[in-house]
C-alpha cells in the first residue's frame, strides 16, 4: 500500500532524534564500548537499589541492583526488546495476521509499546479530524450504515486529495465503551471489504479484547488484514494494571515508524520500570500462564456483569431497555419515556448517592439530548448494584 495520503505534513516532517538513535545503538553495544555520547544520568545516583514484587501465585519478581539501574534509566522509544519479542509472539498466536513479517529485512508490519489504552474519540477531536457518526446496534457497527455513508464518494475518489475521502475508521470492536456492544465476525468481514473498496485504514482499538465472555472469540480485523490497512491497539490496563500504563500497537511498518518518531519527541519512551516489570511477569507466566490469568479475569467480570443484569431485571424491567454485553465492563441502558436523562443522572441520582454517566458525554455533540446512561459493573458489589438500581427505579417513576 501507499501510505503517503495517511500521513500528515507534521508527521512526515518528523526526523529521528539523534539522541534517541544513540540510545538504540548503546542498548545493543558491547560492554567494552566507552561512551561519552549519552546524556543519561548516572544510575549510581538513584536512591532506589533493589525491589521485590510478589505476584498472586506467591512467586517473586526480583530486581537486583543492576536490573534496577536499567529499570530506572532511559530506554528505547519503541519498547524494550524482550517485551516486544514476547508480544509479537502473542500477536501471531492470537491473530495469525496474514501480512505480518517481523524480520527487519521483510518488515511489512511492526509493533511498538505505548502508554496504556488508546481508547476514546476524545483523543481525536483536538486534532481537527472531521468525524462522521456511523450507526450501530447490539452487534456493533451496522455495515449498511457505513456503506450508505461511503456512498457519497466513489471508490476511485480515494486517489484524489480534493475529494476529502474518509481516511480511517475508528472502532472499539469488543465491549465498546460506552455501548458494551461487540462486532461479529461477519460484520468485520463486511467492514474490511468496504475498507479495501474505498481504501481507508481501520484503527482497531481493542482494550477489552481480553475481557470477552463467550468463546470462541470473534476474529480480529488484524487477523483478516491482507493489505496492511489495520492499526491495532491492545492494552494491559484492564487485565494487569491500569496504573502501569502499558499498551502495544501493531500495524504497517511505515505508520508504526511515524508513531515511534512521535514518541521520541513526546514521552520519549514508556516507563522502563513498568515495561521490565510486565516483561518479567509475562516470561515467568509464559503464554499459557498469561491466558490462564485472562480466563480468571473473564470469569470475574462475567459474574459482575450477571449481577448487574440481575439487578436491572429486578428493578428496571418495563422502565428501561438494554442488551447483554458480551465483553468489557459496561451496560448501556435506555430509559423509556424520558427524552434526555442528563438531569436525572447528574442531579437526582447524584443526590441519592448513585453515580453513573449520562450518555450525552459520549456523543460527538455532548449537548444533544440522550435517553441513555452508562453503568459500570467493574467495582461495585452485587449488593451495591441491586441497591443502586432500586434507587434509580424510584427516581425514574417519579420523573415520568
Amino acid at each position: 500500500m501507499n501510505y503517503a495520503r495517511f500521513i500528515t505534513a507534521t508527521s512526515a516532517a518528523r526526523k529521528p532524534s539523534a539522541i534517541r538513535v544513540m540510545t538504540e545503538i548503546l542498548s545493543n553495544a558491547p560492554k567494552s564500548v566507552i561512551s561519552l555520547a549519552t546524556g543519561a544520568p548516572n544510575p549510581s545516583m538513584f536512591p532506589f537499589k533493589t525491589a521485590v514484587i510478589t505476584i498472586e501465585n506467591g512467586k517473586p519478581i526480583q530486581f537486583n541492583e543492576q536490573m534496577m539501574k536499567r529499570a530506572l534509566q532511559y530506554s528505547q522509544s519503541a519498547g524494550i526488546p524482550e517485551l516486544l519479542s514476547w508480544l509479537k509472539q502473542l500477536q501471531v498466536k492470537l491473530h495469525n495476521p496474514p501480512t505480518i513479517h517481523y524480520a527487519p529485512s521483510q518488515g511489512q508490519m511492526d509493533m511498538c509499546v505505548t502508554c496504556g489504552s488508546q481508547e476514546g474519540l476524545c483523543k481525536l477531536q483536538p486534532l481537527g479530524c472531521n468525524m462522521i457518526n456511523v450507526s450501530s446496534d447490539e452487534h456493533g457497527i451496522i455495515p449498511d450504515s457505513l456503506r450508505e455513508t461511503l456512498s457519497k464518494w466513489k471508490p476511485e475518489d480515494s486517489k484524489d486529495p480534493e475529494k476529502n475521502c474518509p481516511k480511517f475508521l475508528y472502532t472499539v470492536p469488543n465491549g465498546n465503551n460506552p455501548a458494551g456492544n461487540s462486532l461479529t465476525a461477519e460484520r468485520k468481514r463486511e467492514i474490511y471489504e468496504l475498507a479495501r473498496k474505498y481504501d481507508f485504514l481501520i484503527i482497531e482499538d481493542d482494550p477489552y479484547y481480553f475481557m470477552q465472555f463467550n468463546k470462541p472469540w470473534a476474529p480480529s480485523f488484524l487477523s483478516m488484514d491482507v493489505d496492511g490497512r489495520v492499526i491495532r491497539a491492545d492494552s494491559f490496563s484492564k487485565v494487569l494494571s491500569s496504573g502501569l500504563r502499558i499498551g502495544f500497537i501493531t500495524g504497517p511498518k511505515p505508520l508504526i515508524e511515524r508513531i515511534v518518531l512521535h514518541i521520541q519527541v513526546s514521552t520519549m519512551q514508556t516507563s522502563t520500570f513498568a515495561q521490565l516489570l510486565v516483561s518479567h511477569l509475562l516470561y515467568q507466566w509464559g503464554e499459557e500462564g498469561f491466558l490462564a490469568h485472562v480466563d480468571r479475569v473473564i470469569d470475574f467480570y462475567r459474574e459482575q456483569r450477571d449481577a448487574l443484569l440481575a439487578a436491572a431485571d429486578k428493578w428496571l424491567s418495563g422502565l428501561a431497555e438494554w442488551h447483554v454485553p458480551t465483553a468489557g465492563m459496561f451496560l448501556w441502558v435506555k430509559i423509556k419515556g424520558i427524552h434526555d436523562v442528563r438531569k436525572l443522572i447528574e442531579e437526582k441520582a447524584f443526590k441519592k448517592e448513585i453515580f453513573m454517566l449520562p450518555g450525552c458525554g459520549f456523543y460527538l455533540d455532548s449537548s444533544a439530548p440522550c435517553p441513555y446512561f452508562r453503568a459500570s459493573f467493574s467495582s461495585a458489589s452485587p449488593e451495591q448494584m441491586d441497591l443502586a438500581f432500586q434507587r434509580l427505579a424510584q427516581l425514574i417513576k417519579e420523573s415520568l
